[in-house]
Order: structure tokens, then sequence, then C-alpha cells
């Protein structure tokens, strides 16, 4: 068998060039999945040139998964996937769909779900990482995706499927009566899945269409509130392709949200309400911190609601004294009758040789508590 040194290729280059290719257009409707933030929506709807690219491999991951869960859930179960929805105004593209028995009855049998619903349910997979994980079994949507899949939805109780190539039969059907709307979050890291269902409403649909209706009569995106806090403090910022054309260029050092401060008053008025806010949370910080100390010791496991676990305390890295002082004497090297290991890790550093560490068990890491949302039976 022969070693070789040379990296293999990466898929990645091809997986971007791949996802640069994918349809897009210039936008005379919102697309119901771009109605996360005001003014990216409404940069979108002006055909403004995204002045950002940004790392997507996470999206390109979230993308490959949506396509295998869904395939799945055609194959095994019969559930419309991946259809078209619009109106006038906006558009959608809907993960999937449960159809109830009665609405398939109406289709030719190879479009009928195997699995009906007991009320017609539009579908929408979203994947997170760990770090958001928690988030979702605790709060489950943010307000952002269920708007988004209430428009869906809402557009399929007024307008139908769209009739469009590869699904006459089903724009046939005209209005379908969805009754439900379910999220289903795919955990991109560990593969943990979290179902969260809700009625369908019409009134918050009807909110859902008031926003995209503020959208639209803005005369520039400037006119419309950012709904994130921005970069840094938003991951939705940090990854925007218009963060630069929102936030603005900003100097070395500075945060991009001091923007928003443009003279003495309103920095007095946010200093007050930073220190009004600093009132605020001091007595919950005190409460934390003995709560923190009551379950000192507790063992690790599932407690009511909520999962307790422990990280840290373990021992630190120092450096090998005994270990160097070795080395040097192997090398032939004259080691100091008093070593000093700062001089000896530089000489070390310098000859390309690792610098040996030991475990000290007398010096510990801080031992972190971190409690986490019981994931529902």
């Amino acid at each position: 068998m022969t070693i070789t040194s040379e990296r293999p290729v990466s898929l990645w280059p091809a997986a971007h060039k791949v996802d640069a290719r994918r349809p897009r257009s210039l936008q005379t409707k919102i697309g119901a999945s771009d109605t996360v933030c005001a003014r990216r929506a409404g940069y979108l709807l002006h055909g403004r040139t995204p002045t950002d690219g940004g790392e997507k491999r996470k999206a390109i991951l979230g993308t490959w998964l949506h396509a295998g869960i869904l395939a799945a859930a055609r194959e095994e179960y019969g559930w419309v996937i991946e259809r078209s929805v619009e109106d006038q105004t906006i558009k959608g593209h809907i993960d999937a769909v449960q159809l109830d028995s009665h609405t398939a009855a109406r289709l030719p049998k190879r479009l009928r779900p195997l699995l009906p619903a007991e009320e017609t349910t539009v579908e929408d997979v979203k994947t997170k990482s760990t770090y958001q994980w928690d988030n979702v079994l605790r709060y489950g949507a943010s307000d952002a995706e269920i708007r988004q899949v209430l428009l869906y939805a809402d557009l399929l109780r007024s307008e139908g499927f769209a009739d469009v190539e590869g699904q006459r039969q089903l724009a046939r059907l005209g209005p379908v009566p969805v009754g439900r709307i379910r999220f289903r979050f795919i955990n991109r890291d560990s593969g943990d899945d979290h179902v969260q269902e809700m009625a369908f409403s019409a009134d918050r649909a009807r909110g859902a269409r008031w926003w995209v209706q503020q959208v639209r009569a803005a005369e520039t995106p400037e006119e419309l509130p950012r709904t994130f806090q921005g970069p840094g403090l938003s991951v939705v910022c940090d990854h925007c392709p218009f963060k630069t054309a929102c936030w603005g260029s900003v100097a070395a050092g500075r945060r991009p949200q001091s923007i928003l401060i443009h003279d003495d008053a309103e920095r007095a008025a946010a200093l007050a309400e930073y220190a009004e806010v600093s009132e605020q949370i001091k007595p919950l910080k005190e409460r934390q911190k003995f709560l923190r100390a009551k379950l000192d010791g507790s063992e690790p496991g599932v407690y009511g609601d909520n999962v307790l676990t422990w990280s840290g305390g373990n021992p630190t890295k120092v450096e090998d004294v005994d270990a160097m002082v070795a080395l040097y004497q192997r090398a032939g090297l004259e080691v100091p009758m008093a070593p000093d290991a700062a001089a000896m890790k530089a000489q070390l550093k310098a000859a390309g040789i690792p610098v040996p560490v030991r475990l000290d068990p007398d010096r510990r890491t801080s031992v972190s508590i971190n409690v986490t949302a019981r994931k529902k039976p």
C-alpha cells in the first residue's frame, strides 16, 4: 500500500458551485422563506445586490438533509413534498403536505398518502446545530419561522397548489382546507429530531399577511426595521447576504451596533437604559449563583423537565520540567543548575521539539453547570 502526503480533493468547492447555480431570479413577489427579517425582505424585493457572501457549508448541509428527509417521507408515507404555492404578492415552496383522507380521495391513487392526516397539515423541516438545540426544545419555532409556515398554509387555503409543470393534478384540487402546521426540527450534529405541531390560526395568518404588506409598502429597504440585533449578537445577521448594506462598514474595534447612536442625547438614553437593565439583572444573577451553589455535587441526570450535566473539573496541563531535563540530557545539552522552564521551553520550540507537559491533579479547571431541556417522549 502506498502512503501519499497529498490531501484528498475537497468536495466543498464543488458543493458551493452547485449551490451558486441553483435558479435565482429578480423578485417581484416576496418568498415566504424570506420573511425572516423585514429589511432583508426589502432588499430582495427591491432587487438589491447582496454585499456579503459568507460560509455556506451549514446551509448546504441543511439542503442535503432536507432532500433526504423529504424523499423518505414521500417514499414511505406518500406525502406531497416540495410543492409551489403563490398569489399576486407572495410565493412559497412547501416542504411537505400531509393530506387528510377526504382531500386525498380527490386525487389519483398514486398521489394519495399511505398515511393520511386527520386534518391536512403543512410541514416545514428545519435543521439546527447543537448550540441552538436547547432553545428549540424549550421554546419551539421562532416568530419568523411560524410566520413563514402560516403564509404557506394560508396560500394553500386561499389559492391551492400553484398551476405549474409537475403539479397540475394537485392544482386541480383548488383551495385546500389546511387545519394544522407542523415543524420538524433536526439536529445536524446528533440526528435528534423534535416535532412541534399547532392548529392553523386565521388571525395569525392575517398578521403574517400584514407583515408582508408593510414590506411591500416601503419605498426603500432602509425604511424597514431591522428584525434582529445585528452582527455578533444574532446568527441570522452574521450570515445575512446584506449584512454590510444593512449595518455599513464599522470602524476597527467598534461594534456594528454603535452606528445606532447619533448624538449625546441618544447616548445618554442608551446609558440610562443600560443602568436600569443592570439593576434588574443583579438580583437574578445573585439568585442564580445561590441555586448553582445548592446544586453543587448533585449527580448528573434528568430532574423534572431539565437535564443536569457538569463540565470541567479536569487536571490542568503544566510544563513537565523533569521531562524537559531528560530531553536536554539525551540531546547532550547543558542543563542549568536551576532549570529555567521558560528558557528551556523556548529552546525546545526553536528546535521544533514538542514541549512535554503533565497533568497536575492539584490544579483543576473550573466546574461549569449545564442545564438543558428534557426531550419530551
